[in-house]
């Protein structure tokens, strides 16, 4: 996928997605749009790449009084930081998002804050999000559902790699959007690779919330990143293990080395990057991810 591609997702009806292009990286983030009676959006990108977002929904002859919900899983920036300028534009949508995470769209300052300290110089890929307006933005918990029409979309909280983070479940289609709960998809390498940022990564609940998803047996699972795979529960199962090797991994190279800055080096020096979406990418997502690591384990240990 080439950022801005718009795409069918194969087996279902009036469900699509388009590839953001976020961090230069063809087809990292994915945005899925359903055109149904009651239009939404699932995820919304960095507000970088909300121009092409609007040109997918204007091909799908979704116009500015037609799109009904706009639906972040969670807040991290590169899954919500278009809510605001989506909800400038399109006047009659709501933002949905879990009650966690209300008043950090409403005010981005902390939300901002954060993402800065936690991405360093991959700030360049971002924009300052702009604040949805109290008004326009409705809070969902574990359980709430959202009617689109023909089907119906049902919120399950999964807070493993972040306590504001739902998962989405269709059951029109038997599709599960599965935020960033089931890691990050490489096609090329037939895997999902670990997504563990700080500050409140938790190992044993991103494990729950994998066995969630296995639960509910979905036909299709709705990556965040690099789009929609069939469902295959030994590759969810594979995960887990990749969970658990990774945080024992950095547990263990922290007993060997005397700073946490040098296990982050480490880990950043030996990355391997084949297959992977970007040399660049790869060493910063993994510094962010051996950092989230650091403070999981710093949580245990007190």
């Amino acid at each position: 996928m080439t950022r801005g591609d718009l795409t069918e997702v194969p087996g279902c009806s009036d469900l699509y997605y388009h590839a953001t292009g976020m961090y230069d990286v063809d087809g990292y983030g994915s945005v899925y749009i359903f055109d149904t009676e009651h239009p939404a959006v699932i995820d919304t990108g960095i507000g970088t790449n909300v121009e092409t977002l609007m040109d997918s929904l204007s091909a799908l002859d979704i116009g500015a009084d037609d799109l009904e919900y706009i639906v972040p899983t969670h807040i991290h920036l590169d899954h919500a930081g278009g809510a605001g300028f989506l909800a400038e534009s399109y006047p009659n949508a709501t933002v949905l998002v879990h009650e966690l995470g209300v008043d950090h769209l409403v005010d981005p300052s902390r939300l901002v804050a954060g993402t800065k300290a936690a991405v360093e110089d991959q700030w360049e890929f971002y924009v300052e999000p702009k604040p949805v307006p109290a008004d326009r933005i409705d809070a969902l918990e574990d359980g709430s559902t959202i009617d689109l029409g023909d089907r119906t979309l049902t919120a399950h909280h999964a807070p493993g790699h972040a306590p504001h983070q739902l998962i989405f479940s269709d059951d029109g289609d038997d599709v599960v959007f599965t935020a960033d709960a089931a890691g990050i998809w490489v096609a090329e390498r037939n895997e999902i690779r670990e997504t563990s940022p700080p500050p409140q990564f938790d190992l044993d609940q991103c494990l729950e919330d994998v066995s969630m998803i296995q639960a509910l047996e979905p036909s299709q699972l709705c990556f965040a990143h690099f789009g929609p795979v069939p469902y295959d529960e030994e590759l969810l199962s594979g995960y887990k293990r990749t969970l658990v090797e990774w945080v024992e991994a950095v547990r263990q190279r922290r007993a060997e080395f005397d700073t946490d800055e040098a296990v982050i080096e480490h880990f950043v020096t030996h990355v391997d990057t084949e297959g992977l979406w970007s040399d660049r990418k790869a060493r910063d997502e993994t510094r962010i991810n051996v950092r989230g690591v650091l403070a999981y384990l710093d949580r245990v240990e007190a």
